[in-house]
């Protein structure tokens, strides 16, 4: 997809891997639509950008219902939707805080698969755009104390991969974008609870996981979309994880060859 002129909607862009994605879509020539409960930092970012400011507040399904279409009608249709927003949610388990279960299911997953329904409509009936999803390798490998936050990244990668066979052969697409440890104020977070903070102690020095800057994901990001890329995965070391989660879709696949996937007209 050629960004010039493109509207793209990034949720949580107000900082971290938001941020940097928000700056690498403009500088490609996309018209960036904001989206974070930070109304301050964002409005600064937009307006550096040339881009709209959007705060609202994923967590409150409320703020969810109809976002897409108040967005769309503050400065056009999204062409790209990018996913970004999400909680840690870490910590030992059995403590956790059941509002805060509630809050990063809401957030990491139920709130992307509302504003994916609200965008497609849209998408669909232009005959372009792309969604891009915002996943982590913690959706495949297990570690201590990250358990919520692991569940709704396993989750939104098999939706995004699903989602991909609904819109098969139609000019909408979908980035599914699987991340290992990014230094941002998450990954800080992370790091508070010392089992998970020691599990990636040892990750590191077995050369299995390594940092990757945000604005090495972004640029990967903009140029998955740019060249209609299915997937991103860094860092390279740890793309095995993904893959290995890869192999049963592919065989599913494989096995459906013949079956329709979308219902005729």
């Amino acid at each position: 997809m050629d960004l010039t002129d493109r509207r793209v909607l990034i949720t949580g862009a107000s900082r971290g891997i938001g941020e940097a994605l928000a700056r690498r879509f403009a500088e490609a020539g996309a018209q960036v639509a904001l989206l974070a409960r930070s109304p301050e930092a964002l409005r600064a970012l937009a307006d550096e950008l040339g881009g709209t400011a959007h705060p609202a507040d994923l967590a409150d399904p409320e703020a969810v219902t109809g976002l897409v279409e108040r967005v769309e009608a503050e400065g056009g249709p999204v062409d790209v939707l990018v996913n970004n927003a999400a909680l840690d949610g870490g910590g030992y388990f059995p403590e956790i805080d059941p509002d805060e279960i509630g809050a990063v299911v809401q957030v990491n997953l139920a709130a992307v698969l509302q504003l994916c329904r609200q965008a497609l409509p849209g998408m669909l009936e232009r005959g372009r755009g792309r969604i891009v999803n915002i996943s982590s390798m913690a959706g495949v490998a297990a570690f201590p104390g990250m358990a919520v936050y692991a569940a709704t990244k396993a989750g939104l990668s098999q939706f995004t991969e699903t989602l991909a066979l609904d819109l098969r052969g139609l000019r909408v697409g979908t980035t599914l974008v699987e991340l290992g440890p990014i230094p941002t104020d998450l990954l800080d977070r992370v790091d508070a609870y010392p089992p998970t903070r020691d599990s990636f102690d040892r990750a590191y020095r077995l050369g299995l996981i390594a940092d990757v800057p945000r604005e090495r994901v972004a640029e990967e990001v903009v140029r998955a979309v740019e060249r209609d890329r299915a997937h991103v995965r860094l860092p390279k070391r740890a793309v095995a994880y993904p893959l290995m989660t890869q192999l049963p879709r592919e065989f599913t696949r494989l096995t459906l060859t013949g079956v329709r996937h979308r219902r005729e007209p």
